[in-house]
């Protein structure tokens, strides 16, 4: 019931629920705002189900497939398989270094779409402060300072806590692909994130 926590709660997760839905909804952005606006509303009435079995965000997830499956209804749109590959701004930036050094054949292609989906895992998964300063960083292009303005830090703290985020990223993105692509095509994304 309070309208801070509230705020907070919102802010934290709506971003990556947003990114978690546009990659299901064909980039409708009207869609996936909507999602994942009222995945944060619902999920707020039954936080008390809430168990800690998975992440919070994972639990969020679940809310919000269901959001997506109602989209689908209402529109009388088909459910389908969605890649989740989508023209997405955060795994375009991403993926710009690996585009430029993979040739074009049919398995280099399908290899660059499973690294744009585990990117898009492992920026979902991020402690919210984290995704949020990563995308305004690489996709945005905001300074240090603008950053640090915008999650109350001092600039010196801001970068502190980017390099927290991008090795937090480096290592979920390197757990997933160890589990993922094959031996001899595993490499960590470049370009600074």
């Amino acid at each position: 019931g309070e309208e801070g926590a509230f705020d907070q709660f919102f802010e934290g997760h709506f971003p990556g629920l947003y990114r978690f839905a546009l990659a299901r909804v064909n980039g409708d952005e009207d869609a996936a705002e909507e999602a994942a606006q009222v995945t944060l509303c619902k999920a707020l009435t039954k936080m008390h189900t809430y168990r800690a079995e998975a992440t919070l965000f994972t639990w969020l997830c679940t809310f919000c497939r269901h959001e997506i499956s109602a989209y689908y209804n209402r529109n009388r749109i088909a459910a389908q398989q969605v890649e989740l590959i989508e023209d997405i701004p955060e795994v375009r930036a991403a993926l710009e270094s690996l585009a430029s050094t993979l040739p074009g054949g049919p398995e280099q292609v399908l290899e660059t779409k499973e690294r744009s989906r585990l990117v898009q895992v492992v920026l979902d998964r991020l402690p919210p402060r984290y995704g949020n300063a990563l995308e305004w960083k690489y996709v945005d292009e905001l300074s240090v300072s603008e950053i640090a303005g915008r999650l109350g830090l001092s600039p010196k703290a801001a970068e502190s806590l980017l390099t927290r985020a991008r090795e937090a990223f480096r290592e979920g993105y390197a757990t997933l692909i160890q589990h993922t692509l094959p031996l001899t095509r595993r490499t960590l994304p470049s370009g600074g994130a």
